[in-house]
């Protein structure tokens, strides 16, 4: 098995020994469960501080409902009352589902992606409170989970299988937050262009005691008419003190 995958496996499985325990878990219970995967003293402290900063606590509880907003709450509830609908496996037949998607049964596949819809639930859980709603994490899991299931053809075992799609679903809810949160500086640094050339006119405005054109506001205050124009567009043209000629720059 490769390292990632059984790393990941690992990981998945501490979550859900955590899980059962109220959230919380020892470090000799992770140390044990870690131990294929013979990590270094070192890896094993960012392995720790991984579970803490996933709201996974280390003998003490953590409330992972404390994270979620009243919506979420809502969202969660109504989401688990349809999961509980789905069948239920024992040990004996998960295995050989996974098996037979492993080895291409679509109808396999199907039921092996409802087996892990509970799953998704709880890792999602873990990245709450990052500033992407509950909703958005369990549906980008599921994504990845549907289509992890049509990529295990090449795999030895349904233990490889399980760390495979359990990296998958975190992998995929790890890139919705990094982009969630490249796209909020983006939003920051485009205000602040459009508050810079607010200000500036505003400033400039009160000086002369009148609105000011794009021309004065660039040569008072060395701001290039580029993002003078720039911040007019973005604002909707409502940079209240520069001229109406602004809109014919």
């Amino acid at each position: 098995m490769k390292a990632e995958t059984l790393f990941a496996e690992k990981l998945q499985e501490i979550v859900q020994i955590a899980s059962k325990q109220g959230n919380c878990v020892a470090k000799e219970q992770v140390w044990e469960t870690m131990q294929d995967c013979r990590l270094s003293e070192e890896q094993m402290e960012l392995v720790f501080s991984y579970l803490v900063s996933h709201k996974i606590g280390l003998r003490e509880p953590v409330d992972v409902d404390h994270y979620l907003s009243d919506q979420e709450m809502n969202y969660l509830e109504q989401y688990e009352l349809e999961l509980r609908e789905l069948p239920e496996y024992s040990q004996g037949e998960r295995e050989g589902i996974t098996l037979s998607a492993m080895a291409g049964d679509k109808s396999a596949q199907a039921r092996l992606i409802e087996m892990y819809l509970p799953d998704v639930i709880q890792i999602a859980k873990l990245y709450t409170g990052q500033g992407v709603f509950l909703e958005d994490l369990i549906g980008e899991g599921n994504v990845a989970l549907a289509m992890g299931v049509t990529m295990l053809g090449a795999l030895e075992n349904a233990e490889e299988a399980q760390g495979m799609l359990t990296k998958l679903v975190m992998d995929a809810m790890e890139e919705l937050i990094t982009e969630d949160f490249e796209e909020q500086r983006k939003d920051e640094k485009l205000a602040d262009k459009v508050n810079k050339v607010a200000d500036a006119a505003g400033e400039l405005a009160a000086t002369l005691g009148r609105n000011v054109t794009p021309d004065e506001l660039s040569q008072e205050t060395g701001i290039s008419l580029k993002q003078i124009r720039e911040a007019v567009r973005l604002s909707a043209d409502k940079i209240e003190k520069i001229d109406e000629r602004a809109d014919q720059i």
